[in-house]
């Protein structure tokens, strides 16, 4: 145990220091950049900053999760998962760099708490373990979807990042579904959704 948390330790740092790579081509690769204002760049900056945080909080997870689940197929459902979230984390990122902007300041703070929740997940069982992995991606689908409304109509760019994100997640919770999730008990929802919640606005900002 002592050598996971040790690989568990040295990945956390990587998500929140070192600079994400994509296995695949970026989505907006092959789309040129339109000309925006300097206010409308800050609100992609500030949207993007948001589904990069929330791409770290997904890592975090994830790995908790990993950590204490028992299950080997789950255990590379989840891997798989998260090397996506790594993709997006790139994807992200580099739209915040080129738009002026930067990742958030609380990053580390999402990822121990994120991470904490995703062990407590795992060690409740699988179909609570996977019932709070397609819940997690249903919430975050939500947020891609209000996030393409928000968007500057002529950033093609953010907005084809944000697609190509959203199918993503939603093939985490089919996957989450298949394997056995169980729908989780409404009160824990609504805790979910006031955590996405703050974080959602602070990390707006900072």
């Amino acid at each position: 145990m002592l050598d996971k948390l040790i690989i568990e330790f040295d990945k956390g740092l990587r998500t929140i220091a070192a600079e994400a790579r994509s296995g695949r081509v970026h989505p907006d690769q092959s789309i040129a950049e339109a000309p925006l204002e300097s206010d409308q760049k800050r609100q992609i900056a500030s949207l993007m900053r948001i589904n990069h945080c929330g791409e770290v909080c997904a890592q975090a997870l994830y790995n908790g999760q990993s950590l204490t689940s028992r299950n080997p197929e789950i255990v590379a459902a989840l891997k798989q998962a998260s090397q996506e979230e790594t993709e997006h984390l790139a994807w992200c990122e580099r739209r915040i760099n080129e738009v002026g902007g930067h990742k958030s300041l609380l990053n580390p703070l999402w990822y121990a708490g994120s991470f904490t929740l995703g062990a407590l997940a795992g060690a409740a069982g699988d179909k609570w373990n996977l019932g709070f992995l397609a819940e997690t991606e249903k919430q975050v689908g939500k947020h891609l979807q209000s996030h393409l409304e928000l968007l500057p109509e002529n950033d093609s760019k953010s907005r084809a990042i944000i697609e190509q994100m959203s199918k993503d997640e939603a093939s985490h919770a089919e996957a989450a579904i298949k394997h056995g999730a169980a729908e989780l008990p409404k009160p824990i929802k609504l805790a979910m959704g006031l955590v996405s919640k703050l974080m959602t606005t602070t990390t707006y900002h900072i």
